[in-house]
This record gives structure tokens, C-alpha cells and sequence, in this order.
């Protein structure tokens, strides 16, 4: 069984027990959390397709941590100019679990 949601403007294709990465998420580490925005479902052979979202269907998910991805420099170069700027960014996300699926 497999979902597809979203959450803001991301959407996600998961399925039960995996872990992934979203953007933060204020909620303490721990407490589960569902989305209601669900896409799409399948289940064996039963498909279900939101239009745009599909209204029993949800999503349940515990958050295991908060953290922050890797670093990503961003560097700005004009040649003959003596210009060099460096920069850095570290994007804040969460890590959760989806506990399951589910749909009617």
C-alpha cells in the first residue's frame, strides 16, 4: 500500500514504516500527526484517485526528530571584477515516520 500527499506546495509518495524528510514542522518530537491532503492511494488492486483530494483518506505519522540538512554554499564570481562573495545555507527539516495509510 502506497499514498501520495501533500503538505504546502511538496507532495510525497510513501509508504508504511518509511522515514522521510519534510520541511520543519512545529510539533513536538514524538506526537503523531496526520495529513489530510492525500492525493492518491493504492491498495492491492483497489486505486483511489482525489479530485483533488480524496476525503477519507489520510495519512498518520510520528515525528522522530528535528534536524537540519546539509550545507549548501552558494558562491557569487565576477571574473576581472574583484568580486568573490561566499555564502552558506542549512535548510531546517523534520524526520518522520509513517506509521500508516488509510482509506473509507
Amino acid at each position: 500500500m502506497y499514498a501520495v500527499f501533500q503538505i504546502g506546495s511538496k507532495q510525497y509518495y510513501v509508504c508504511a514504516g518509511e522515514i522521510i524528510y519534510i520541511d520543519r514542522m512545529i510539533a513536538n518530537i514524538g506526537s503523531r500527526i496526520e495529513f489530510n491532503q492525500v492525493l492518491f492511494i493504492k491498495d492491492n488492486d483497489c486505486i483511489q484517485i482525489g479530485n483533488p483530494f480524496i476525503n477519507s483518506g489520510k495519512v498518520v505519522a510520528q515525528i522522530i526528530c528535528h534536524d537540519r540538512c546539509k550545507k549548501i554554499k552558494i558562491i557569487k564570481f565576477r571574473r576581472r571584477k574583484h568580486f568573490r562573495k561566499s555564502q552558506g545555507h542549512r535548510q531546517h527539516i523534520t524526520k518522520i515516520k509513517i506509521l500508516n495509510i488509510q482509506s473509507s
